[in-house]
């Protein structure tokens, strides 16, 4: 309706003061609403959750979430892991995780230090080198194309002023393509480089993009789609959304081009264009070049194609948080989350040359109640996955699999630098978790 819930959040005790931003909740449309709040300040006591309609308290409001409570940039970490991940409620098995490690019962550090210098620094030139010691990382750059490193060093930064990290040593490919092809019965076997991204063919360990984890750690801060926001800003309803089906996107891929040529000649079933050529220049004459449309603005779509980029498109976890139906594309590549989900259930497969897109647009067409019914689950179990804290629990599973598996310690290596927490000075930060004795450590 026309009266809005407010959600007030602040310290629990009236002796402590800090500044919380709490913006509007989103409206999901379905009888749920997503708060998101940041806090510029830590609490010792804990938060008072308010949550009111008018001035009336509305379920079972008000809330308390006991402290001591963090602000991000809080260098405070939970020194038992097993506490933190209930605190998260981590869940206890990651399918990925456990499918990744089948290939490495062991991790061989001193045959890695040798071969993948050696091996994958030179031809690709991406691949950091981490060593995470005592909660502090410590990285060198292999290669000159190591610029996204700044994604990953964010990540492992957040995560050890949160909880203690273990002790390890490994190597992250952070460009586009997965990059250990062995197979496990190879001479010499496969060797664990942590990506990014995964394929059919590949043996790489996945981490969680560096797009969706980016998303997550600067929610409200520095960028305008986040997983979240996304899903207070899914268009009209269904029945009011445009019958036809959408995409926007670079050329990083032939089939791409192949959907704009497909837009022209079913211009009632598709609409596809090219926001910007890079690999494809000399086709721009020919297929035209689309103005840059805003993300909310593609749920005003029934149906949205999902189709690979250079590797899997990173936007598909974005889209599937929307209330569209995904068409997607059949890949070799995947990302971390990509286990957990059907075709037919949680959306429509299509040929991996798109010969049958046009027919599926149609079946969705002819078929509505059964396209809003997959539309839906897809969007339930995005939310599921895709929640902030299952990324940061992915992100720590993968580091104590890892761990286990060492069969050397791992050292902080010549060439290597501290990568350095974010000083605090724009907020009061007094850590009271109970610090081990040194003899504990």
């Amino acid at each position: 309706g026309k009266t809005q819930f407010k959600v007030v959040i602040k310290a629990l005790s009236p002796k402590e003061v800090t500044r919380i931003y709490t913006p509007w909740p989103l409206d999901r449309n379905d009888g749920t609403f997503l708060m998101r709040y940041r806090m510029y300040g830590s609490v010792t006591k804990g938060l008072k959750i308010e949550i009111l309609y008018g001035d009336q308290h509305v379920a079972q409001s008000p809330y308390i979430l006991k402290g001591p409570v963090y602000h991000e940039y809080c260098d405070c970490p939970e020194e038992d892991p097993e506490i933190w991940q209930n605190s998260m409620s981590c869940p206890s098995q990651e399918p990925q995780i456990t499918k990744d490690f089948i290939s490495f019962p062991t991790v061989d550090l001193q045959r890695m230090l040798k071969e993948i210098p050696a091996k994958f620094s030179q031809s690709r030139g991406a691949i950091v080198h981490y060593t995470i010691l005592h909660n502090h990382i410590y990285r060198r750059s292999l290669g000159k194309y190591t610029d996204f490193k700044m994604f990953s060093d964010e990540m492992f930064l957040s995560l050890a002023r949160k909880v203690r990290l273990p002790d390890v040593e490994f190597y992250l490919n952070v460009g586009d393509w997965p990059v250990e092809h062995r197979k496990a019965n190879d001479t010499p076997g496969p060797i664990p480089v942590i990506s990014w991204c995964g394929s059919v063919d590949s043996r790489d360990i996945v981490l969680p993009t560096y797009d969706v984890t980016h998303s997550t750690l600067e929610t409200l801060r520095g960028v305008t789609n986040d997983l979240l926001s996304i899903q207070g800003n899914t268009g009209p309803f269904w029945e009011n959304k445009t019958e036809r089906a959408l995409f926007r996107g670079r050329d990083s891929r032939e089939e791409r081009l192949h959907l704009v040529k497909l837009s022209k000649e079913n211009p009632e079933l598709l609409d596809a264009g090219i926001t910007g050529y890079f690999f494809f220049r000399e086709k721009e004459k020919e297929l035209g070049k689309v103005q840059l449309m805003g993300f909310f603005d593609f749920f005003k779509y029934k149906y949205q194609v999902n189709v690979d980029g250079t590797v899997a498109a990173y936007r598909f976890p974005y889209l599937l948080l929307g209330d569209s139906l995904i068409l997607k594309q059949d890949s070799q590549y995947y990302e971390h989350f990509y286990i957990g989900l059907k075709p037919w259930k949680h959306y429509v497969p299509v040929k991996r040359n798109l010969e049958d897109l046009l027919e599926k647009i149609k079946w969705a067409k002819e078929n509505d109640e059964e396209a809003r019914k997959i539309a839906k689950e897809g969007q339930l179990m995005a939310r599921e996955l895709l929640q902030p804290h299952r990324f940061y629990c992915y992100y720590y599973k993968v580091l104590q699999e890892y761990a286990k598996r060492q069969a050397s310690k791992p050292e902080i290596r010549d060439g290597m630098e501290l990568v350095p927490q974010p000083d605090d000075r724009d907020s009061a930060c007094s850590c009271h978790r109970k610090k081990p004795l040194r003899e504990d450590l």
